[in-house]
């Protein structure tokens, strides 16, 4: 009966210790963003940060252009708040410039033998936080 216990105990024990494993594992595998409404939910660290690299170039501007500062954390941002109207004006810019370029670039004809650039913020903004116009 003492041996049937402690195989009981060990069996327990081991699964609960790949329980935990597995959890603590899946959680650093993959970060888990708040509130992205455009980007896919399962974006790597690296690859959100080139896009808001892409972003702060494209448009002259630091995080907080887009980005609300935090109500419970001083000096810091809430990267997931709404709070800042700039963060909708950017995602309606992504979703125009994703139509853009997949209604109409995408349609070219000729485009795979053809070198094409996609439409970007820097298309239109070229380091401005307006875009500016070509004359």
């Amino acid at each position: 009966m003492l041996i049937q216990n402690k195989k009981i105990t060990l069996i327990i024990t081991i699964l609960t210790v790949i329980f935990i494993s597995t959890i603590s594992f899946t959680n650093h595998v993959q970060p888990r963003y708040k509130n992205l409404k455009i980007l896919p939910q399962d974006i790597s660290h690296d690859g959100l940060d080139s896009v808001m690299d892409g972003f702060k170039a494209a448009l002259g501007v630091k995080c907080n252009f887009c980005h609300a500062p935090s109500k419970t954390q001083p000096g810091r941002m809430d990267m997931a708040s709404d709070d800042n109207p700039h963060k909708n004006i950017a995602r309606n810019m992504m979703r125009m410039t994703m139509e853009m370029n997949d209604k109409y670039i995408a349609t070219i004809p000729h485009a795979d033998t053809v070198k094409l650039q996609s439409i970007s913020c820097a298309t239109c903004h070229r380091g401005q936080t307006t875009p500016t116009l070509s004359k």
